[in-house]
Parts: structure tokens; sequence; C-alpha cells
């Protein structure tokens, strides 16, 4: 039984980047324990669901099981409800984390991974000072289980960092308040991401609409308590839905908070790695989380087998992960920060005048770059970044 068992790598989180980690290091030939703390892997699902198909390819491919919509293009909606329609050169996908969340688990196991649900991690184990397992509560019974390395991939503002002495905390300016609805019965493109920038309906952030086919969505919106107003998400968010969907049904609901953040400057110590959200690697600009989250957990798991196959786990010799990290797209998520930090500051009425400099570009040459570099006008030193970020787009 894995409860009397020790392990070179013990996961606390099933979701993609846990799951990824768990995977890539099972592959690499080390015993890996996952647990998760909820009854079933993919559920509840507390995210908007896209990916991109190029970001998913580095990892799987795509299962068609997974996907709900592939998606071609963009649409972007001013305050004053002009429309900018932008072709992707990347198609994306809204995906069934239901689905998807279980077979990246499924992949993990086929190598060799054993995982554990409605297994709730409470605790750390320690000696000599480094992290060496984890204790927690199983069916109603306690567990300890002694482990070389902790993952720790359980989500924003990560327990299992802070017990292993990280600073996890997110700044209250960069954790955006967040809900979606997905909502059936309505007409929506299939192929089409909407995002809604405004103030009036998400103040600090945005609102998007993520089809799951031609007659549902995610309908969602995240925003900023530096500028709501001391109105909730779930206000601003009802208030949309009123006025554009009237006579849609709700079929799920989840809230949460999403960091947009810089990835943390330190994610790993003695014996302890962070991945995914625990590490806040999520696109400081969207919120977007899954392909950044199983970068992360690549990137932990094949240092994990590295380090066990070295016999060294200490935080020196895990550092090759954050420095594999910012080599791989980690300083793209900085350069994204200093992008959104400028752009939530946009009045409406500046928004409104960059959808008409936007407007003039033929919709042939339009394209993702262009509207960040209009929208970044006023901080010239800004466009090296945007340029750097959207390199090749």
């Amino acid at each position: 039984m894995w409860k009397q068992q020790k392990f070179d790598l013990i996961i606390v989180g099933g979701g993609p980047a846990g799951s990824t980690a768990a995977r890539f290091a099972a592959i690499g030939g080390i015993s890996v324990l996952l647990l998760e703390k909820d009854r079933d892997i993919g559920v509840p699902v507390r995210c908007g669901e896209a990916a991109s198909d190029e970001g998913l390819r580095i990892f799987v491919d795509p299962d068609t099981r997974w996907i709900k919509s592939v998606i071609t293009k963009l649409r972007l909606i001013s305050p004053s409800e002009h429309t900018i329609d932008i072709d992707l050169k990347q198609k994306g996908y809204i995906l069934d984390r239901r689905i998807f969340d279980y077979d990246l688990a499924q992949y993990a196991a086929d190598e060799g991974a054993q995982i554990v649900c409605k297994a709730y991690v409470d605790g750390l184990l320690f000696k000599d000072g480094k992290v060496a397992g984890v204790t927690g509560e199983h069916l109603g019974e306690r567990f300890e289980v002694e482990s070389d390395i902790v993952i720790g991939a359980d989500g924003v503002e990560s327990r299992v960092g802070r017990w292993a002495g990280l600073a996890t905390v997110v700044k209250m300016k960069d954790m955006e308040s967040a809900i979606q609805k997905t909502i059936a019965g309505i007409e929506v493109d299939e192929h089409r991401f909407d995002f809604y920038m405004s103030r009036e309906w998400a103040p600090g952030g945005y609102l998007w609409i993520f089809p799951k086919g031609p007659n549902a969505a995610n309908i969602g919106l995240g925003v900023s308590g530096k500028y709501s107003r001391f109105r909730s998400a779930q206000r601003y968010l009802d208030d949309f839905l009123a006025k554009t969907f009237p006579d849609g049904s709700v079929i799920s609901s989840t809230v949460g908070g999403v960091p947009c953040d810089k990835t943390l400057k330190k994610f790993v110590t003695d014996g302890l790695m962070l991945a995914g959200d625990s590490a806040h690697m999520v696109n400081p600009m969207t919120g977007g989380g899954i392909v950044p989250g199983m970068r992360g957990g690549m990137l932990a798991g094949e240092t994990a087998v590295e380090a066990i196959k070295a016999g060294d786990t200490s935080e020196k010799f895990l550092n090759r992960y954050p420095k594999a990290w910012h080599k791989i797209g980690g300083k793209n998520h900085e350069r994204f920060y200093s992008i959104k930090e400028a752009i939530f500051r946009l009045t409406d009425k500046e928004l409104d005048s960059i959808v008409a400099a936007v407007e003039k570009i033929s919709p042939d040459e339009r394209s993702i770059a262009k509207v960040f570099r209009k929208a970044v006008f006023k901080k010239p030193s800004l466009v090296v970044d945007v340029m750097k970020v959207f390199a090749g787009i």
C-alpha cells in the first residue's frame, strides 16, 4: 500500500501541473506518488478552459474528446462597443477540463505514477532541515509518507510552499477576483474568443466569452479590487449576462482568485519545488495557466529525476529548475506583467482611441502584436517588450 512506502517524489495536487510533473518524473524512472484532495481528478473546474494548440503539443497530441471548440479568431470589444476582429495565426481550443485533466492523470499512471484521490495533505515532514515527505488524511485515516522530494502543485498561495518557508502570498493588486458561468441556450460563434475591455464591465481586468460549441459558452470576468469600486465580480458578470444573454441558462458556476503576478522570485528550497499556480506560473496579462503550468510541471518532474539520480536534493541543485523555467518562457511573464500594468491603467476613453487606431489597419494586416503596440503607445519603453513577447505573431 502507498501509505507504507517511501517514494522518490511526492506531488501534491492533480491539476495539469501536478499530473504533468508526475508523468515526466515517472518516465525518468523514479517512484512517484500524486495526492489529490478532491474526489476526482478534473473536478471541480476552476478555469476558462482555453489553451493553444501549439502549447499543448509540447506535451501531448490534442485528443478530439477534450475539445469543445476550435478557435481561429478573436474579437476585441471596446467600451463604446466597437469591435476589432483578428484572425489567429495559431489555433486554440476550449477544452473540457474534466476529460482533459483525467487523461493527463491517466498518462502519468500509465508511466507508473501512483495516484490517490481524497488525500488531504496538511503538513510536511522534515529531516535534517530538508523537506522529506508529507502528512495528511485519507478516508478518515492519518498518513505520513516519506519522499526525497516534494512538488507542490496545490494552487494559488500554495500551503505546501508556505509550510516550507517560501513566500507564496499574492499582493492584493495582483490578485484578480474572478467568476465564470457556463451559459447554455445561447448563440455564439464557436470559433471565436470575445474579449471585452472596459472599466464599466471589468475594471482592472477583462470579460471573456469562450464558446463551447455553437450554443454554449464559458462567460466570465476578472476584476481588480484596486479599480472595482467595491462591486463584486459576480455583480459585474450578472449585469452583463442580464443585458447580453437574458434568456441563457446557467449550467455551472465557479469563482476564485487568479494570480496575475510575476512568477515567484523563489519557488524551490531543500527537497521541495513548486509548479503551476503555486509558483504563480500564470500569464499575468490573460490569467491563462494551463500551458504555463504544464511547462512548470514538466521541468519540475525532469529536475526531480536529475536530483534523485545525482543523490542531491539541495536547493542549490534544484535551482536548475527555475533557471530552465526563465529560459523557456518565464522571462516573458515578467514582460507581460509590465504590459498588463500599463494597459489596465487605461481609461475607457483611451481604450476607445486604441480601437479606433487599430480599425485603420487593414484586417489582413491586423495582429495581436499590433494591438498591444497601440495599447502601450504612452510608454514607448514597453514596445520592445511587446515585440519580444509576440515575436513571429
